[in-house]
């Protein structure tokens, strides 16, 4: 194993049997003669990583790809039938909702339960228990059996307990994809701050956003094959093109656009205070995002929305009709739509535009446009470099008045 090297994964193959007929006893395989029927499923085939010490590592894929697969072989509790998984330091794992609870125990008994399973003392746990209930927000339902939770105070608790007992690696399957608003800021939390105590962390997830945000590096699985590994952001926008590769259209040197096609997205335009398109402005300008548009039938409730990364992948903002006062109610045939930003609080950069028609569900794109727009922000007013948005506040100074 390589010296920064937290996991190593060595040319890994995972098999499963998948049974056409079973025999549900010793008799009914003696009257049929034979051997239930199976097919041989490899999960993963010839997979080869290594996630780095203090990374945060993403794994994405369709469903069936192979990740969660890989990730219970990191964890030891599947093994491959070739190849080799090699860690260094405590792993503690979050790979299913309630994995390890006992449901007619309370949910106390099942932190300590837990805990132990996961390599603490009693006294350990003790010490960390008022942390991993406060954690979880059950205060008041602590002492009452598990197997009256739902789903959602599962994998708090679990997550809870997974993430307190200080491992020096953290396998996390979609947790992200589980509980309300409030909970999810605190996992983000938490990740950040077990990043910055050089945790090393590895995340399946369907949140591509939450992978290009949260991760250093990612690996994309399809059919149990390895297809790209690299920096996430890199992989995520591979992953986007793989998956709509059917309807994708190049849009001069970057971005890429899929879609029905039943509405279209004709130009992305950036105008200036004086409704003129540019592509270069500066912090604390008058600015409108123009989004010009060809409806080949009447659409109603059609949704506009845009997003804005850096050049670097960072998700700045995403906007949308819907949000805000539903304009327009309805297209048909061509027009435009105007984002108006009476002082664009960008720190100088370069960003690209992302934009977008939806149905009024927001789950069918008619035009998806990818980073299709790309345009710069100079220093103007307030005159700052760092981060990527300015708060737009200015600064006084005073002397104590007693």
């Amino acid at each position: 194993m390589s010296a920064g090297s937290a996991i190593v994964v060595d040319d890994v193959s995972k098999r499963f049997r998948l049974y056409h007929e079973r025999n549900r006893s010793l008799k009914a395989a003696f009257l049929r003669g034979r051997r239930a029927r199976y097919e041989e499923f490899w999960a993963l085939s010839d997979v080869s990583l290594e996630v780095a010490d203090g990374a945060t590592f993403g794994l994405i894929g369709e469903n069936g790809s192979g990740k969660s697969t890989l990730l219970k072989c990191m964890a030891k509790i599947l093994r491959p039938e070739k190849g080799s998984i090699t860690s260094r330091g405590r792993i503690s794992a979050l790979l299913e909702l309630g994995a390890g609870f006992h449901p007619e125990l309370s949910g106390r008994e099942n932190v300590f339960l837990n805990g132990s399973i996961l390599g603490l003392s009693k006294r350990q746990v003790t010490q960390r228990f008022d942390e991993i209930v406060d954690f979880a927000g059950l205060e008041h339902f602590i002492d009452t059996p598990v197997k009256n939770y739902s789903s959602g105070m599962y994998v708090r608790l679990g997550f809870s307990v997974a993430i307190n007992v200080d491992p020096d690696i953290l396998l996390v399957d979609e947790v992200l994809a589980v509980g309300d608003a409030d909970f999810q800021r605190k996992c983000m939390e938490k990740f950040a701050d077990l990043k910055a105590k050089g945790n090393t962390i590895v995340l399946v997830s369907h949140g591509l956003e939450s992978v290009r945000n949260l991760c250093d590096e990612a690996a994309h699985l399809e059919h149990g094959q390895l297809r790209r590994l690299g920096p996430a952001a890199d992989v995520v926008d591979d992953y986007l093109g793989a998956v709509y590769a059917g309807g994708q259209r190049q849009d001069g040197d970057h971005g890429m656009r899929w879609g029905s096609g039943e509405a279209r997205l004709e130009r992305l335009e950036l105008l200036d205070a004086s409704d003129q398109p540019v592509k270069r402005t500066r912090t604390g300008d008058s600015v409108t995002f123009r989004l010009h548009y060809a409806a080949e039938e009447r659409i109603e409730a059609p949704v506009f929305g845009m997003a804005l990364h850096t050049i670097e992948g960072m998700h700045v903002t995403g906007p949308n009709t819907r949000d805000s006062s539903g304009i327009p109610k309805e297209i048909d045939g061509g027009g435009f739509v105007d984002l108006r930003v009476d002082r664009l609080l960008l720190v100088p950069g370069t960003y690209d535009l992302t934009a977008a028609i939806y149905d009024s569900t927001l789950t069918h794109p008619f035009d998806y446009r990818y980073r299709a727009f790309r345009f710069d922000v100079e220093p103007g007013d307030p005159r700052e470099e760092h981060g990527v948005m300015s708060l737009g506040g200015f600064w006084t100074a005073g002397t104590p008045t007693h």
